[in-house]
C-alpha cells in the first residue's frame, strides 16, 4: 500500500510539470523572393520577415546565421577539418600517395568564384535602418531601439550569395551532377529560448531554429526542375509537375512558389534533369520524388522508394504521431542525407536497401528534429539517436517486413556502442555536438547510443510504457522545442518509475553496464553488479522441470515497477517481482523452490552490457 502511494503522488506530480512552466518561443514568417543567376552559381535575395518575441526580456541585439560563409579558406569550418584527427572523408582530399596519405581541407583550395558567402546590402527594422556586423557565419543586427516583450517586428533584408563547391550538404554540382543543393542558404534567424541565444558556428555539425511559415518565390532558369520544402502554389506554370503546364517566364526565368507553414528550416534543390513523382499515403501525405533517372535501374529503385515512404508516414502515424503537413519532398541532392522542413537531401545512385534505408532516417527526422524542435547543437543525441531508432524499427517492418519483433530491433545499435565504450574514444553524450574530438565519437554517441537509449528506456519502463510515451510526449510537445528532461517527465508520468538516475549517468558519464551470474546452487542464483551503472534486471530461470520463470528485480531508484511485457518468450512464463535492489549493494541473492537448468540476465538483449559473456550461466547435471 505504501509502494502504492508513493508512486500515485509520484504520477500525480510529474503530470503538473509535464510542460515546462511559464514556457514560451519565439515565432518567424519569411517572405522570400530569390532571383538565381545559374550560370554563375550566384543569386541576390530579398526577405521580409515578421519576427515575435514571445520572451519575457526586451531584445537590444538578434541574431542571423549566414551558413555559406563557412566555405571560405580560413574559416573555423576549414581549421577544423585541418585539426579533427578524423575529418569527413567529403570535406577533404588526400594530397599525399596512397601509401603515405595527407589529407588537405577542401575549402582550403576555394578560388573567389569557388566559395560561398552571403553579403547582406541593406537591412531595417520596422523601416528603419538598423547596424549590423558579420564575423564568420554569424550576422549581429542592433535594432534602432530594442524589440519589446510581446512585440512583433519585420526586419527587411537585401543580400547577394554565390553557392559554394559542393562539400558539405550545400553546394553546387555535387559528385551526382545536381546543379544546385540549397541547403542552410538563406540569412535564417537564430534561435533564442530560456537558454539565451544559440550562437554555434558553423563548422559542419547541425542546427536549431524558431518555428514559422515560408513563403518562398524563386526565380532560374525555365529548363530547371525544383524539389523543396512545402507545396508548390504554381505546379502548372514551371517544369515537371504537370504534363500539360504551361511554362511562364519573365525575363528568361521561370518562377516557382513554394509555401509552408509551422516548419524551422527550408531547402530545395534544382537541375534541369531532375524529373518528379508523387504518392499519397492512406493518412493523405503526398509524398514527392525529385531524382535524376540515370538508369533503368535507378528509376526502379525510385520507384519502390516513393511506395515504401507513403507506407512510412502510415506506419510512423500509428507509433509517434500523425505527421501534420500535406506533403514531404525527397530529393536528390546534396553528399548523403539530411533533413530539412517537410524535404530531404539525399544521394540518388544508391542501391534499394540503401536508398530506402536513408529515405526512413531522414524521413523520421520529420518527428524527432522537425515536429519537436530539439536543439541539435546542445542534444544531439536526442534528434540522430530518436530517428534512428524509428528508422530501425520501420525498416524491419516494412523492407524486411520482420512483422513483430519480440527481441531488441535496434541490436546493430547496441553493438557499435559497444565498440565505442570499449575504445577509449567515448565522450559523454551530454557534450556539445561541435565539441567532440572525434567523428567517431560523436557519430556513435548520436546514432548508435542515442538509439541505446530510447531502446534501454523500454527495457527500464516496460516496452507498452515505451509506446505510450512517445504518442504522449507528441501531443503535449508537437510544434515546441522540447528538451530531452522533457520526454523522461513524460516518460516517468506514463510509467510511474522515477527515471532520474538513468538519464543522469547514461547521458552525462561514460560508465558501463556490466551484471554477471556469479554461482547458481540447488536453492540460490548470485547477481553481480561488476560497473558503475546500477540497472533493473530481467532474469530468466529455466527450472530442470522444463518450466520457465522471469525474476524481475526493480532497482530502489525506481520507486517504482515495470508490468509483465508481452513478447513472445515471456509466454507461459511465470512472472514474479523481487525487492528492490539497492545500487549501494553489488550483489543480489535469488531464493529458489526447484533446481535450475539454465539462467540468463536480460533475455530480450536489451539492456546495453558491455560483456554478455557473463549473462548465461547453466548448470552441470
Amino acid at each position: 500500500m505504501r509502494k502504492l502511494l508513493i508512486l500515485c503522488l509520484l504520477t500525480a506530480g510529474n503530470f503538473l510539470f509535464a510542460q515546462r512552466a511559464g514556457y514560451w518561443q519565439q515565432t518567424v514568417d519569411y517572405k522570400m523572393d530569390i532571383n538565381v543567376d545559374d550560370n554563375n552559381y550566384r543569386y541576390d535575395g530579398k526577405m521580409s520577415l515578421a519576427y515575435s518575441n514571445n520572451s519575457n526580456q526586451n531584445l537590444s541585439k538578434v541574431y542571423f546565421h549566414l551558413y555559406f560563409n563557412a566555405f571560405q579558406p580560413g574559416s573555423m569550418m576549414d581549421y577544423r577539418l585541418s585539426n579533427i584527427t578524423d575529418p569527413d572523408r567529403r570535406m577533404i582530399k588526400n594530397i599525399g600517395t596512397s601509401d603515405k596519405p595527407k589529407t588537405q581541407s577542401k575549402i582550403a583550395t576555394l578560388t573567389p568564384d569557388q566559395i560561398g558567402y552571403q553579403n547582406i546590402q541593406n537591412l531595417t527594422v520596422n523601416g528603419v535602418a538598423a547596424n549590423f556586423t558579420i564575423d564568420g557565419t554569424i550576422l549581429e543586427v542592433t535594432p534602432s531601439k530594442p524589440i519589446l516583450a510581446g512585440e512583433t517586428v519585420t526586419f527587411n533584408m537585401e543580400w547577394d550569395a554565390q553557392v559554394p563547391e559542393q562539400i558539405r550538404r550545400s553546394g553546387r554540382n555535387s559528385a551526382e551532377n545536381v546543379a544546385l543543393s540549397m541547403a542552410q542558404w538563406y540569412p535564417k534567424m537564430a534561435h533564442f529560448d530560456e537558454f539565451g541565444w544559440h550562437l554555434d558556428e558553423y563548422v559542419a555539425r547541425e542546427f536549431v531554429a524558431p518555428f514559422g511559415n515560408f513563403d518562398v518565390t524563386i526565380h532560374i532558369n525555365p529548363t530547371y526542375v525544383i524539389g523543396a520544402s512545402g507545396k508548390l502554389q504554381n505546379p502548372n506554370e514551371v517544369k515537371g509537375y504537370q504534363n500539360n503546364a504551361t511554362i511562364k517566364s519573365k525575363n528568361g526565368k521561370a518562377s516557382w512558389n513554394f509555401k509552408a507553414e509551422n516548419i524551422h528550416d527550408f531547402a530545395w534543390a534544382a537541375d534541369p534533369k531532375l524529373v518528379i513523382d508523387s504518392a499519397k499515403s492512406n493518412g493523405g501525405v503526398t509524398v514527392y520524388t525529385a531524382y535524376i533517372p540515370t538508369n533503368n535501374e535507378v528509376k526502379e529503385n525510385w520507384n519502390i522508394a516513393l511506395k515504401l515512404a507513403t507506407e512510412f508516414f502510415d506506419f510512423c502515424e500509428a507509433r509517434y504521431g500523425a505527421y501534420p503537413w500535406p506533403t514531404y519532398s525527397i530529393v536528390q541532392g546534396g553528399d548523403g542525407g539530411m533533413e530539412y522542413g517537410t524535404a530531404t537531401l539525399v544521394t540518388g545512385g544508391r542501391n534499394i536497401k540503401s536508398l530506402v534505408d536513408v529515405i526512413f532516417h531522414e524521413a523520421a527526422h520529420s518527428w524527432y528534429q522537425h515536429l519537436f524542435g530539439i536543439n541539435e547543437t546542445v542534444d544531439e543525441w536526442f534528434d540522430e539517436g530518436f530517428t534512428s531508432y524509428i528508422q530501425d524499427i520501420a525498416f524491419q517492418h516494412l523492407f524486411e517486413r520482420k512483422g513483430s519483433l519480440d527481441t531488441n530491433p535496434v541490436i546493430n545499435a547496441y553493438r557499435a556502442y559497444y565498440k565505442l565504450a570499449l575504445s577509449g574514444k567515448e565522450e559523454p553524450m551530454s557534450l556539445l555536438a561541435d565539441y567532440y574530438k572525434t567523428n567517431y565519437a560523436y557519430s556513435n554517441q548520436a546514432y548508435n547510443k542515442g538509439a541505446v537509449m530510447a531502446e534501454q528506456l523500454g527495457y527500464i519502463i516496460g516496452k507498452e510504457n515505451l509506446d505510450k510515451t512517445f504518442l504522449k510526449f507528441y501531443e503535449i510537445w508537437k510544434f515546441k522545442h522540447p528538451t530531452p528532461n522533457d520526454f523522461k517527465r513524460v516518460a516517468e508520468d506514463i510509467s510511474g518509475i522515477n527515471l532520474k538516475w538513468y538519464f543522469n549517468l547514461f547521458i552525462n558519464t561514460t560508465r558501463t553496464i556490466d551484471y554477471s551470474i556469479n554461482k547458481i546452487t540447488d536453492r540460490e542464483i548470485e547477481i553481480e553488479n561488476k560497473s558503475d551503472i546500477a540497472m533493473p534486471i530481467d532474469l530468466l530461470v529455466e527450472y530442470q522441470d522444463g518450466s520457465k520463470e522471469l525474476f524481475y528485480i526493480p532497482l530502489r531508484e525506481m520507486r517504482g515497477e515495470k508490468q509483465k511485457e508481452t513478447y513472445a518468450l515471456y509466454n507461459d512464463v511465470k512472472w514474479t517481482v523481487l525487492t528492490d535492489w539497492f545500487w549501494t549493494k553489488p550483489t543480489y541473492t535469488i531464493h529458489l523452490n526447484k533446481k535450475v537448468k539454465k539462467a540468463e540476465i536480460d533475455p530480450t538483449k536489451r539492456l546495453a552490457d558491455i560483456d554478455h559473456t557473463n549473462n548465461i550461466k547453466e548448470v552441470s547435471k
